[in-house]
């Protein structure tokens, strides 16, 4: 006798984890849809909740799962698709309708906290002509004017989702970075679109894809985040880099300083997607468990630290890991359906060691709620436009601020949960 386990585990969770996430913790994930095997939305922020998880991005803004997380405390990062920049850059109705419909129908109950206007726009190998590029800024920026009318500018941040092949050099050394040629008629006003809305600049980084070039020379422990990895100093800032993750993020901003100028200042990079996978093919050298788990678990320590990159060391770095679940219709090699951190069943795909440094930890149960109680900076609170601004003046001047906490649970708990 077969049945669908998935609405009793559901239903289960609901007694065993706090009644709303905790959206204090820098790490994000990823949550992508791309398999006919993945559990119901409704799952989802228990699963999340259960890990101490409490920031997620999706791809579109499909209403069953804005539904899903509604009233659950996770701060969701939704996609605009790439079809409608065309439509939303021309007609200011069209954005203001798709605002109404998408963004504004759902809050305050789900916490829609930004919006991505398509993903990987500027280097999209469709686009040969820059038809799309040509409207990516228009369409941002007619949808921040449509939040603007309906008062929400200030509680939903508009971005887009970059590649880092808008380089025109890899990420050694992080100084001589910059955009390529041909883009910068796009983002220069992406740059001061970024400055004038204090919105984050998303980059798609992955030390994976650079350890699996053989002409990179690139350390699998420095790839790896790892603590101890052998490092370099940058010979153009004199800044030493001990993982690769720090050196992609702060060739971004290098670029963004060399294109944008004192604009650029006012800009934050935000990691949108990162991880490693779990398995692949026989020539994607590097894609395994033991590789995916030391990964994800340096960089969730390392963003749990609080700490920014050599370059920005007063803003704490921010990443997205990719991705929630193994998506089993996704294309291309192997890899690309084993970045998941569970199987489609929630059960983990490899142990995820995490050790929160104890400062940073808090007890469950502090809140007025039941939840994960985690006090704020000075002025600041865990909603309200990613605090977007206020992380901007920080890294403009340097001034010192009290720290997050931040919890992360051990995967492990979800494997007791889900079994």
């Amino acid at each position: 006798m077969t049945f669908d386990i998935w609405p009793l585990l559901a239903a289960v969770a609901w007694l065993v984890v706090p009644s709303s996430a905790t959206s204090a913790s820098l790490v994000g994930v990823n949550y992508g849809r791309v398999g006919d095997n993945l559990p119901p939305p409704e799952a989802v922020p228990r699963l999340l909740a259960s890990i101490g998880v409490g920031r997620a991005r999706i791809y579109d803004a499909d209403p069953g799962v804005l539904h899903a997380f509604a009233n659950t405390g996770v701060e969701l990062v939704i996609g605009l698709p790439d079809s409608c920049l065309a439509t939303m850059a021309a007609d200011p109705a069209e954005a203001l309708a798709w605002a109404r419909a998408n963004v504004q129908a759902y809050l305050p109950a789900t916490k829609i906290v930004a919006v991505t206007v398509g993903n990987e726009v500027l280097t999209n190998a469709n686009d040969t002509g820059f038809a799309l590029a040509r409207c990516l800024v228009p369409a941002m920026e007619a949808l921040h004017s449509a939040f603007a009318s309906l008062g929400l500018d200030r509680d939903v941040a508009v971005t887009t989702a970059h590649s880092l092949s808008v380089l025109a050099t890899p990420s050694y050394p992080p100084s001589a970075a910059v955009f390529r040629r041909e883009l910068l008629p796009y983002v220069c006003p992406l740059i001061a679109f970024h400055a004038g809305t204090r919105s984050p600049f998303f980059v798609n980084a992955y030390p994976y894809f650079a350890y699996t070039q053989e002409s990179s020379g690139v350390a699998l422990e420095f790839a790896l985040l790892d603590p101890d990895a052998t490092g370099f100093t940058d010979p153009g800032s004199g800044l030493c880099y001990t993982n690769l993750l720090h050196s992609q993020v702060d060739a971004v901003y290098h670029a963004i300083l060399a294109a944008g100028g004192e604009a650029g200042k006012l800009v934050e990079v935000r990691v949108s997607e990162t991880g490693w996978p779990s398995a692949g093919d026989p020539d994607e050298r590097g894609a395994m468990p033991e590789n995916a788990a030391r990964y994800n678990g340096n960089l969730m320590q390392l963003v749990a630290e609080q700490k920014g990159t050599p370059l920005v060391p007063g803003t704490p770095l921010r990443a997205y890991v990719f991705a929630l679940f193994n998506e089993n219709q996704k294309p291309g090699p192997t890899s690309e359906r084993n970045y998941g951190l569970f199987k489609p069943d929630g059960t983990p795909v490899y142990h995820l060691d995490i050790t929160v440094p104890p400062e940073n930890a808090t007890a469950a149960g502090g809140g007025g709620d039941g939840g994960i109680s985690t006090p704020e900076p000075d002025g600041e609170s865990s909603s309200g436009y990613f605090s977007i601004s206020s992380a901007a003046e920080r890294r403009r001047s340097q001034w010192p601020w009290k720290t997050e906490a931040v919890v992360v649970a051990q995967l492990a708990l979800a494997s007791i949960w889900w079994h």
